[in-house]
């Protein structure tokens, strides 16, 4: 009796497979499963990082500001850079549409950067076998758009003391922002998992951050690139965001819909691709811890 007891509990007992783990459905499940926990950190995440400060939360109005402050004159009183959708040439035009495109770079490179010791850093969590160690991908990506969305407002402040009333195309954003979400998740979960056992990745990852800042149409149009490198700055599924958010905040144009549609498919696809990974490797992570 004692015999056949043990070999059923064996066989039940398996993990999940890779083709589960790629069902979104299944993702969806188990993150809904946890939201109470991913509010609580994502609210600790944001706590923390202006903990002790004198200014506390209001670092976050700051930062922003003093950066549009400093690329405005640098891109455009400096290099006099100028937008060819603009409605003029005002100075102050051209802050608001630079600053647009640094608020969705800015998500993106506060997730991706940080991944690569998210694990690493919470050895505790680790150990705990029944901790869902892949909701900290979200509660990451959740204070990141907190900080984000505190520059929106900032933006849409001066964007109505720019330009006047703002579109209505500004509903949009939620879909528009949708790749860049997949996007943050899929490599925040694979660089969290790979950098517990190859440490070195977090400099990989800050050199590559940073190649992508420059080849991301932030300061500069699109249409001031060479067209033989146009399809290179395409490619990176950033430069679409940042066209689209431009498109439906500042210009009250409706998003490329094809070029939305590819790049949803594609991230998502890199999300559902980085939580299998993530959830298939998070058994060996205490061996090396």
């Amino acid at each position: 009796m004692i015999g056949p007891s043990i070999s059923q509990t064996t066989i039940t007992a398996q993990s999940p497979g890779v083709r589960q783990y790629l069902n979104p459905l299944h993702m969806v499940r188990a993150l809904w499963r946890h939201r109470d926990l991913i509010r609580q950190f994502t609210r600790r995440e944001i706590e923390g990082r202006y903990k002790g400060s004198f200014l506390g939360i209001l670092w976050s109005f700051v930062n922003p500001l003093v950066l549009l402050l400093i690329y405005t004159f640098v891109f455009g009183i400096v290099f006099k850079s100028r937008w060819p959708n603009a409605k003029t040439d005002n100075l102050g035009e051209f802050a608001i549409t630079l600053f647009c495109g640094l608020i969705t770079f800015n998500v993106f490179s506060e997730c991706v950067t940080r991944s690569p010791t998210m694990i690493v850093g919470v050895p505790n969590y680790v150990k705990k076998v029944v901790f869902p160690l892949e909701i900290l991908a979200v509660s990451s990506l959740g204070a990141a758009l907190f900080h984000g969305l505190i520059s929106l407002l900032i933006l849409l402040v001066a964007s109505v003391i720019i330009n006047g009333i703002p579109p209505w195309t500004l509903l949009l954003i939620p879909v528009v922002v949708l790749p860049l979400l997949f996007l943050c998740l899929g490599l925040s979960w694979f660089l969290s998992s790979l950098g517990l056992f190859v440490r070195d990745i977090s400099y990989v990852v800050a050199l590559v951050v940073q190649v992508l800042f420059f080849v991301t149409p932030i300061f500069y149009p699109l249409e001031a690139i060479p067209a033989p490198f146009q399809t290179v700055i395409r490619l990176n599924p950033l430069t679409s965001v940042v066209e689209n958010m431009r498109r439906v905040v500042l210009w009250g144009w409706v998003p490329s819909w094809a070029g939305l549609g590819l790049w949803l498919v594609a991230t998502g696809s890199v999300m559902l691709l980085g939580y299998t990974w993530f959830m298939k490797t998070k058994k060996a992570f205490a061996d090396v811890i």
